[in-house]
């Protein structure tokens, strides 16, 4: 059994980390940018889009997650959720040859896109 001193130790140590956690959200002094987005795939396609971008990302300067989901409510939609250590790395990132090629080979797969949310990351599990 767990004593009250024993708790209120842990909680102070676990309160701690949460603020050392916090303190390394902002890569210098720049906070993270974040950027989740649901594409709409023609149907049908979905697997030969998620191909293309999870090939097509790869090495990208400054990003520090990419990660492509199958919509588990729809079956012609992706979800894309980016971490980058700032917005301005991801507006780079649009001009590398990759991701130029992944535009070009997956833009005919898709159909539209939904919702677009900008979110400037706080930490968790991966990230620097």
């Amino acid at each position: 059994m767990i004593t009250r001193r024993q708790f209120i130790l842990s909680s102070g140590t676990l309160a701690a980390s949460a603020h050392l956690s916090s303190q390394t959200t902002f890569l210098g002094n720049e906070p993270m940018y974040g950027l989740i987005g649901q594409i709409e795939v023609v149907a049908g396609q979905r697997d030969a889009l998620a191909a293309i971008l999870v090939e097509g990302v790869a090495g990208m300067p400054g990003c520090l997650s990419y990660v492509v989901a199958k919509d588990s409510s729809d079956p012609n939609s992706l979800w894309v959720t980016e971490v980058w250590d700032s917005q301005e790395s991801h507006a780079a990132s649009l001009s590398l040859p990759s991701v130029q090629a992944a535009i070009q080979q997956g833009r005919p797969l898709i159909a539209g896109f939904s919702q677009r949310t900008e979110t400037e990351p706080v930490g968790g599990h991966g990230l620097a």
